[in-house]
């Protein structure tokens, strides 16, 4: 399809690429890795075509269509939501008028033998066939599709695009690409602006994409449940492996091992000629020696090392006075921006030591919450933070609480007690500050790297209450898995606002779902709150398809014998599929009976010392997810049986 032939690439005069050479394959899913400043987009944009390397070339199929969704886009549109969606089929428009010009032609004519009319005669045959394959009877319908999976809702689709966020417009350009349908696409960090639901839902639909895909993210799911081969950028070369990302970081720790030791055994050897030049070197009967081993040196090819070495980086969380047992309480909560009622008497309660997670779709209140809890909004109703409570709060805009005047180093250092002032390089290089970067003042550091340093500074200053709304916005894969180790010891109470699923993965055991105003809660880590909202969505949809069936199986002419014999499976089948349904919510009022007793380990002592609450937990969910199977492959025949 597509191959990337010895590229080299310059800027400000130092090598960016030195040679990079691979080559792309129909439906393949490649994921690039490599650090911040690696190359990733400058090599995506290059095989976009929209930049030039120094030498080398990308040699393409000749009519090859490449999607490229850029990380930021600068869009301004005042077409409604489906029409901007919609404005990639205009194509489709334009054959359709040359249709109507062609027509009106052949009817003026009557020259039916000449080549001019059997021309004209193959093109309209042609337009034909190309607009009948694309549909356009549905692909209303297919953009709507894809626009409901992204996040928007069926009154957002006749709003002005110049009504939302850049993050909601990157989102309409993220449907274009996906209705465009392109047989490459090339997707920087897609899930940049998209909550936790949109990314399921765009990793889902991209799992059976028909074309190619080059993906660069920092989300390790997304990487790892869609890539089946990871491409390296490493010092200006590509390495190749035919993996996933994790099967990648593997692999490539056991090159790094390898790499470390020809690195000790080449520096050994360069010493060693280093010494015989310094030593003989002004004895003019081993000049002639001296000066071979001067030009076995220089052709050398040094062996370098990554300058980031996160392997050893590991610090605990300085100690904080413990809190009362009640860290967060709400009651009647509400919180409203003018007219736009964000959050509605909401009830709340927030234990230490818990881990909880604020998930749900962007503009639901997890942010405004976050607020409500630092007093950083008015609000109505009441909220509390209890006794002894030390909060500390990462928000996305904290860099304006950092002072402007102090280095990156004094910014950490001054916050830095006991052992940990030793480490204080390592951490910053942990988090992206290299070299140079931790003498810059704070006032010359880009929004993002005031990101990344308030939250080192937040995460050496004592509290015992963390509230971090999307933390890890700014870092990358190895930066948050230093990020959750340190979090996985924390001893405190810990809330976290963030749509990255890996991270969430194990660090939280409740997750809070604010939707229509309110709050939702499962007692569970994210892979359990995706699991639950998959089933309740599937659940909906089942039976939405089960109406919309319903209704065209009724005008369907069948004879009588058939009619009845049909009739009465869909009957039998409907009464399993409502006594399961029936089974299904008995048991969930179970699981919440139990679930109340776990939220109150000193009212139940007995049974929690027992383990019975947590076996019984265990089983329930077990005869919930079997349940849940049963009334799938119930469904599904009942929508087989309706659409025969």
């Amino acid at each position: 399809m597509i191959s990337i032939n010895n590229i080299i690439k310059e800027f400000g005069g130092e090598e960016l690429f030195s040679g990079i050479t691979f080559s792309i394959s129909n439906k393949e899913r490649i994921g690039l890795a490599g650090q911040n400043g690696a190359g990733k987009t400058t090599l995506l944009r290059i095989i976009a075509g929209q930049m030039k390397p120094e030498s080398g070339e990308v040699v393409r199929n000749k009519d090859l269509d490449i999607g490229y969704l850029e990380q930021e886009m600068n869009k301004s549109s005042a077409k409604t939501v489906i029409e901007e969606a919609l404005f990639v089929y205009e194509f489709i428009n334009i054959k359709k008028n040359r249709i109507k010009d062609i027509s009106t032609l052949l009817a003026d004519r009557s020259d039916y033998e000449s080549k001019e009319y059997a021309k004209l005669i193959d093109e309209l045959e042609m337009l034909n066939h190309e607009v009948s394959m694309q549909e356009t009877d549905k692909l209303r319908g297919k953009a709507e599709q894809v626009l409901k999976g992204l996040g928007f809702v069926q009154s957002d689709f006749e709003r002005s695009l110049t009504e939302f966020s850049f993050g909601w417009q990157m989102r309409v350009e993220i449907a274009k690409l996906l209705l465009q349908n392109p047989p490459l696409l090339l997707l920087d960090e897609p899930t940049n602006h998209l909550d936790i639901e949109s990314i399921q839902w765009l990793e889902d639909y991209l799992k059976t994409y028909n074309g190619s895909i080059v993906l660069v993210s920092h989300d390790r799911t997304l990487l790892d449940n869609l890539s089946t081969r990871t491409i390296e950028i490493n010092k200006g070369k590509a390495y190749d492996y035919k993996v996933n990302y994790t099967e990648y970081i593997r692999l490539r720790q056991e090159r790094q091992q390898q790499l470390e030791a020809s690195y000790s055994n080449q520096q050994k050897e360069i010493k060693e000629v280093e010494r015989f030049i310094e030593r003989f070197r002004y004895k003019a009967n081993k000049a002639k020696q001296v000066q071979s081993r001067v030009k076995q040196l220089s052709k050398v090819d040094r062996i370098e090392l990554d300058k980031r070495d996160t392997k050893s980086i590991h610090f605990s969380f300085p100690e904080a006075q413990a809190s009362g047992k009640i860290v967060v309480e709400a009651k009647e909560l509400t919180k409203s921006y003018g007219s736009n009622l964000v959050l509605s008497n909401l009830e709340v309660q927030i234990i230490r030591g818990e881990k909880v997670a604020f998930v749900g779709k962007n503009g639901e209140g997890k942010s405004t919450m976050a607020k409500v809890i630092t007093n950083a909004v008015d609000y109505e109703g009441e909220l509390k933070l209890g006794h002894n409570v030390s909060l500390g709060y990462y928000s996305q805009d904290i860099w304006d609480m950092i002072d402007p005047e102090l280095t990156v180093f004094e910014t950490v250092d001054n916050v830095a007690v006991g052992d940990i002032r030793t480490k204080i390089k390592s951490i910053l290089g942990a988090f992206l500050f290299q070299g140079d970067d931790i003498d810059k003042k704070v006032k010359v550091l880009s929004g993002g790297e005031k990101s990344r340093l308030a939250l080192v500074k937040l995460l050496l200053t004592p509290s015992n209450l963390l509230l971090l709304d999307e933390p890890t916005n700014h870092l990358d894969i190895l930066s948050k898995d230093i990020l959750k180790d340190a979090l996985l010891q924390y001893q405190g109470t810990l809330i976290i606002v963030s749509h990255d699923r890996d991270f969430l993965a194990g660090l939280t055991n409740r997750s809070l779902e604010f939707r229509n105003k309110g709050i939702k809660e499962y007692l569970g880590d994210i892979q359990y709150f995706l699991d639950k909202r998959k089933q309740e969505i599937l659940f909906n949809t089942s039976v939405l398809s089960n109406n919309q069936t319903e209704k065209k199986s009724t005008s369907k002419k069948i004879s009588w014998e058939k009619k009845k014999e049909k009739d009465k499976k869909l009957r039998k089948l409907k009464k399993d599929i409502g006594l399961c349904e029936d089974k299904i919510a008995a048991i969930e009022e179970t699981v919440e009976i139990v679930n109340q007793k776990l939220s109150q380990p000193e009212k139940f002592s007995e049974d929690f010392k027992s383990g019975i609450l947590f076996k019984q937990h265990d089983l329930l969910n077990d005869n919930l997810k079997q349940k849940y199977s049963e009334w799938e492959d119930l469904s599904l025949k009942l929508d087989k049986l309706e659409n025969a």
